[in-house]
């Protein structure tokens, strides 16, 4: 209702400041304002009156206008108004279509919720967007005075770049000055020095001329004229002339500063460093000792994004340390510690600059490595089954297949049960790294540390070196267990639940992954290859 009578004072204001007109015969109350001045004087509306009520309280039918004892009971379409049955008799809407009063009331009902249920849905729009507008408008005025400040701060960053500058080329200045002035000087009193001595040689030498004693002049006259020669070569040419010139060779190039400054304009500051990214905590998890972190640009965000930078901590509550740096917004880690909390952030970079970071999230490892067999690092010779914990080999060449965990600290043992074993083959259980050799036997390079074992015995392998030969082999329904210590940095083999030899490889550290190698049989009666099965997998923490 208020949305009815809101809309009708905002679409016809001038109907509503009019006053209502007299009551007229043919109306007893006062007449609609729209339907009196939208269509004529001599007619209630009947659409917007609402039927009066009887003495009794009961509710009194409308009656025909042309027919008083008639009550209204149909509704002409055509003439778009309401008819009784004696008006159907006349025969003036016999060409017409007529319809139930009820049933149109109804429908024109339905007509007008349909069409508020709209308003009201854009009325509701329409005020959040005002919300939206004058959020924006608080949004500009702070922003407008953060440009400002900004503004500010870099004109007078310039203004005290260009005031230190000038104090070091005022410096020069007078240094410059200083030197002339003091060649100057130093001209100024070895010529008046020179000047002394050429006048008192003059003087003197005036003096003797005036002597009449040949004798007495003839015994000083070559000497006289040796300090008046030696006098008059001090006067060299140049000696009269000064060192220096009084101009400045001092030329200030200012032309390109004033260029720049008269094309500074705010084209630096259209492009501004990317806001925070929100991270997608329902599509951050962890499997194992790998986390996977998934993150997005808020909404309405116009700043241009060129890439993120991830960054994970050690585990341990130590330092960040960069782990990705790309472009898009879903990464995994894997080769983490096992049972470890793990604290990750990211930030946006663009050509202006770094954004600020996240929200830091926290994710935790698993405490126990569960893993199967993985077909994406496997040789393509290599046949997984049983959901990837059954692995066969269809080449006559050994192949490598690794695990789906990667260990880095704490204590691991899992097992492998030999399936089927015929015809004496050499499989090889043990660890690798992740770029381990795999069209070769297992422990043949260096990224490799695996024990290979026949039906009699067993053997250590690593760089392609053999080592520690040790009676007891493997056949059908064998359990062969790998324990890796990283917490003492060793390996020990198992066959059947016994320890085969002594620990196999010590001081190993970094990051390994459970390999396994295997090739198919060469005899050609023997149908089936060798088949191995990752029974389970433990990891303790000690």
């Amino acid at each position: 209702m208020f949305l009815l009578s809101s809309a009708v004072g905002q679409a016809i204001p001038h109907l509503l400041e009019r006053a209502p007109p007299a009551p007229s015969s043919c109306c007893p109350r006062l007449p609609c304002p729209i339907y009196h001045y939208s269509r004529h004087d001599h007619a209630p509306c009947p659409a917007l009156h609402p039927p009066a009520r009887g003495a009794g309280g009961g509710r009194k039918l409308p009656t025909c206008a042309e027919h008083d004892l008639e009550n209204y009971s149909m509704y002409c379409v055509s003439c778009r108004s309401p008819v009784c049955y004696q008006c159907l008799e006349d025969g003036r809407h016999g060409k017409h279509d007529v319809k139930a009063l009820g049933a149109v009331w109804k429908q024109h009902k339905a007509q007008l919720s349909q069409a508020l249920n709209g308003v009201s849905d854009k009325a509701k729009e329409a005020k959040e967007f005002l919300v939206q507008l004058k959020n924006l408008l608080q949004q500009i005025q702070e922003n407008g005075l953060d440009y400002e400040a900004c503004l500010v701060a870099q004109c007078d960053a310039l203004v005290d770049a260009l005031t230190r500058q000038k104090a070091k080329l005022l410096t020069k200045v007078t240094k410059e000055r200083e030197h002339k002035l003091k060649v100057v000087w130093d001209q100024i009193n070895h010529c008046t020095l020179k000047l002394r001595q050429s006048t008192g040689l003059m003087e003197y030498c005036l003096e003797v001329i005036k002597e009449n004693d040949p004798s007495g002049f003839l015994q000083i006259s070559d000497a006289l004229i040796k300090r008046v020669q030696v006098s008059q070569e001090q006067w060299v040419k140049g000696a009269l002339e000064p060192k220096v010139s009084a101009e400045f060779d001092l030329t200030l190039d200012s032309e390109p500063l004033l260029q720049a400054i008269h094309q500074l304009d705010f084209i630096q500051m259209k492009c501004r460093v990317p806001p925070v990214p929100l991270l997608q905590l329902e599509k951050c998890c962890t499997r194992n000792n790998s986390v996977t972190l998934a993150w997005r640009m808020p909404p309405l965000s116009h700043n241009p994004v060129e890439g993120y930078i991830l960054e994970l901590d050690d585990g341990d509550g130590g330092q960040f340390r960069e782990v990705y740096v790309g472009k898009e917004t879903l990464c995994t880690i894997d080769g983490l510690h096992f049972n470890s909390t793990y604290n990750a952030r990211v930030k946006a970079f663009n050509s202006s600059g770094v954004g600020p970071y996240s929200k830091t999230v926290i994710l935790q490892t698993s405490d126990v490595a569960w893993f199967t067999f993985d077909p994406s690092s496997a040789h393509r010779d290599i046949v997984l089954s049983n959901d990837n914990q059954t692995a066969t080999c269809s080449s006559y060449d050994d192949r490598v297949v690794l695990g789906t965990a990667a260990f880095s600290k704490g204590v691991h043992y899992w097992e492998l049960h030999v399936d089927r074993y015929d015809n004496h083959p050499d499989p090889a259980f043990g660890i690798a790294r992740i770029n381990v050799v795999k069209d070769m036997m297992l422990g043949k390079d260096d990224k490799a540390w695996a024990m290979y074992v026949d039906n009699n015995r067993s053997w250590f392998m690593h760089c392609n070196s053999h080592t520690n030969r040790t009676e007891g082999g493997v056949s059908k329904g064998a359990t062969v267990g790998v324990l890796l210590d990283l917490n003492k940095h060793n390996l020990t083999f198992y066959i059947n639940g016994q320890q085969q030899g002594p620990p196999a490889f010590e001081n190993v550290e970094g990051v390994f992954m459970p390999a396994l190698s295997l090739n198919r049989n060469v005899q050609k009666t023997q149908a089936f290859p060798a088949i191995f099965n990752n029974r389970f997998s433990i990891a303790a923490y000690l």
